[in-house]
């Protein structure tokens, strides 16, 4: 498989102390990749680079064979580089149905003019959208709270919600930081069936997760990260095997 998404170099720090130390991995078409590493590696602030939150201080990022370094977030998007946050973000008095509806692609009354010229085309694209909301919704089983709002769901109902968002945005790729994290082993179970059916339909996945029972299940390849650069990469069995990835991931010390 040929890499949808490549890192050279990234470099990256906050109030002068450096977070990433010149990160450089790739990402394979159609795989479930995993993000691993201790604490303080870089994992998230190496996906809030590659997404656009924040531009990284120094290195590249090519997607689907642009170099999107610059781009802001949103042409990112559009061009199908979606994420998640660890933290589910959203307006706490819209209901699920409306957070879904606000992360529509394209629509045509986004601008003035747009809204005063295109009032038919925006009132169709509003009904087409309405009903992919729908769909997203009985998809991630969240149909039966969709008039609830945000800040009346559960903790694992609000990551499912932040999967519907990057399902709203028409994803070719989709960066999930920690989607099972403080979510209950049952919810745990159905958000992996998810992500395994989203990338059986062709969405390209990168996955950062502390359950290494999770990422042994979901993933191949696993990229390990360690003081802001990428330590080595391989199936779950071999990166576990590796002795760098024991003493500085798992912490198991090895006698020289």
């Amino acid at each position: 498989m040929t890499a949808l998404l490549e890192v050279a170099d990234l470099r990256h720090g906050f109030f002068g102390v450096p977070v990433l130390t010149g990160a450089s991995f790739a990402l394979r078409e159609g795989a479930i990749t995993g993000l691993i590493g201790p604490n303080g590696a870089g994992k998230s602030t190496a996906i809030n680079a590659i997404s656009g939150v924040f531009l990284p201080e120094a290195g590249r990022v090519t997607f689907a064979g642009q170099d999107i370094t610059r781009l802001p977030a949103r042409d990112r998007v559009r061009m199908g580089l979606v994420r998640s946050f660890q933290l589910a973000r959203g307006f706490p008095r819209l209901s699920v149905f409306q957070h879904l509806m606000l992360y529509g692609q394209d629509h045509p009354g986004e601008g003035f003019w747009q809204s005063l010229l295109n009032g038919e085309a925006g009132r169709r694209h509003e009904a087409e959208l309405a009903e992919a909301a729908l769909s997203v919704a009985r998809r991630l089983r969240l149909d039966h709270v969709i008039d609830n709002p945000v800040s009346a769901l559960s903790g694992g109902q609000k990551k499912l919600v932040e999967i519907g968002r990057a399902l709203m945005a028409k994803p070719r790729m989709i960066l999930f930081d920690e989607p099972m994290a403080g979510v209950n082993p049952t919810l745990s179970a159905e958000i992996a069936e998810h992500l395994v059916a989203l990338n059986a339909e062709g969405i390209t996945i990168c996955l950062i997760e502390h359950d290494m029972s999770m990422v042994a299940r979901l993933c191949d390849p696993v990229i390990v990260l360690a003081e802001g650069r990428k330590m080595t990469e391989g199936s779950f069995a071999e990166v576990v095997a590796d002795a760098r990835v024991q003493e500085a991931y798992l912490g198991v010390r090895h006698d020289a």
